[in-house]
């Protein structure tokens, strides 16, 4: 199945702007001053929160990347082979 150019920067762009939500949401600026932070799997909330965030930025900038078209226009330097 093929997608076409505009579907695919316009599904390019959204991606990266999810990538950049999942980067803010994953700073703990949410969190009052103060609070106790909860345990999860032997460390602070927040950080699985952070961390879960980078995971799925990975994952979307992998497939941002798979949407990306990259021409090759041979040797770099102009050297041909």
């Amino acid at each position: 199945m093929r997608i076409r150019a505009s579907t695919r920067a316009r599904l390019r762009t959204a991606l990266l702007v999810a990538i950049a939500l999942l980067f803010a949401l994953s700073i703990p600026w949410y969190r009052p001053n103060g609070s106790e932070a909860a345990m999860w799997l032997g460390v602070p909330d927040w950080v699985v929160v952070a961390l879960a965030c980078y995971v799925a930025a990975a994952v979307l900038n992998a497939w941002a990347w798979l949407l990306t078209d990259v021409r090759d226009d041979g040797p770099a330097g102009g050297r041909g082979g």
